[in-house]
């Protein structure tokens, strides 16, 4: 799948090559999370842990050559699966040490946080969104099999051009679906996709996902004066998918990126809250529960994950573990968490690590937090 140029490419980037067609890579609040910096907006959004988060990939390749991807255009593009097969055994064990091995030099740092750091070992989240498209690897399923058996959370991220494959996807934590424009114009422009039929197959997922059992969420990413616009046709779309949550995140001027889009292009985190409020008067199933200033990203959720005024958008990961193998019927409500911080800021004032919380997550006591009824004095990150 790689020529020997675009796998040193990756190798300088820090990726690890898994296998013929995988990818491991640290991602940056892992880091953070280690140095006691804080974690990333899955933690304050979902309650993943992120030191415990695995990056990674099953296919390096894409259908797609999004304007906004950090990835460079000597990365492999297909519209079809046209290599060999990697073992999902194989590549689960090799994941795993690759993971390890890119997080090895924080065991001597005089910055980490000794305690996250060990915790680190034991791998309980994987974000199957590294780069590429993972689903279109053959044997996904047998693969996600191998990560709920071991209780890790699986987060798969598509960009919706490959309809069956959503339909005949095994049960994950998270599905997330993107949605990278309101119109068919638009998408082509931004997504440079291979498919001609790139639209219809767009809403064809939308319609795929909207069947799903697990969690979903669709998510925009907003580039300014590009595709920050039409907020009633972002929901229209949104509509068709019926996901459980939105979340809608700024651009962020990284990687290749930088060579086809400028600095300008790169909302502010006011200006993605400023275009959530629009959305939000299409979308009167939905409601904005929480934000990420670091990330630049809005969260929306379906009304029904509010109970008695409270919002469970959190994730009951041991209850998630023991529903996913137990081969029993079981929904979205079954594993909620109540959520210990939502609202917005109003401001772009950077959020930190309540010490309370930090000594907490140290300690493995991070689920006295849904029981804590003063969760408004914990500032998550």
């Amino acid at each position: 799948m790689l020529t020997p140029e675009s796998k040193a490419e990756l190798e300088k980037q820090k990726y690890r090559i898994v296998g013929g067609h995988s990818a491991v890579k640290t991602c940056g609040w892992t880091k953070n999370m280690i140095n006691g910096q804080g974690g990333c907006y899955k933690l304050k959004f979902y309650g993943i842990m992120s030191h415990q988060c695995m990056q990674m990939t099953t296919s390096i390749s894409c259908a797609n050559r999004c304007t906004f991807c950090w990835r460079g255009y000597k990365a492999p593009v297909s519209k079809e699966w046209k290599w060999e097969v990697d073992d999902p055994q194989k590549i689960f064990d090799d994941s795993i040490k690759a993971h390890h091995g890119l997080l090895v030099g924080f065991g001597g740092s005089e910055k980490s946080n000794k305690s996250l750091y060990q915790k680190s070992k034991d791998v309980r989240h994987v974000a199957l969104s590294l780069t590429g498209e993972p689903i279109i690897y053959p044997k996904m399923n047998e693969l996600l099999s191998l990560f709920n058996k071991n209780q890790i959370s699986t987060f798969l991220v598509t960009n919706a051009q490959y309809p069956e494959h959503i339909r005949d996807l095994n049960r994950v934590t998270q599905l997330y679906l993107s949605v990278d424009a309101p119109t068919k114009e638009l998408l082509k422009e931004i997504d440079l996709p291979l498919f001609s039929d790139y639209w219809e197959r767009l809403n064809k997922s939308l319609g795929y996902l909207a069947q799903k059992k697990d969690r979903t969420c669709i998510r925009l990413t907003l580039i300014r004066k590009v595709n920050d616009v039409l907020p009633d046709k972002y929901a229209e779309l949104i509509h068709k998918g019926s996901p459980d949550f939105i979340e809608v995140k700024s651009y962020m001027h990284v990687g290749l990126s930088r060579d086809r889009l400028k600095r300008e292009n790169m909302p502010l985190h006011e200006e993605v809250v400023d275009f959530c409020k629009e959305l939000a008067m299409f979308l009167p199933e939905y409601e904005i529960v929480s934000e990420h200033v670091p990330s630049r990203v809005v969260l929306f959720a379906k009304k029904i994950y509010k109970r008695k005024n409270n919002w469970y958008t959190w994730i009951d990961f041991k209850k998630w573990d023991g529903l996913v193998n137990s081969n029993t019927e079981f929904s979205a409500e079954n594993f909620m968490f109540k959520t210990p911080k939502v609202g917005l800021s109003g401001t772009g004032t950077l959020e930190y690590v309540h010490p309370n919380l930090r000594k907490k997550i140290e300690e493995g006591r991070e689920k006295e937090l849904l029981a804590d009824e003063h969760t408004d004095e914990l500032e998550l990150f």
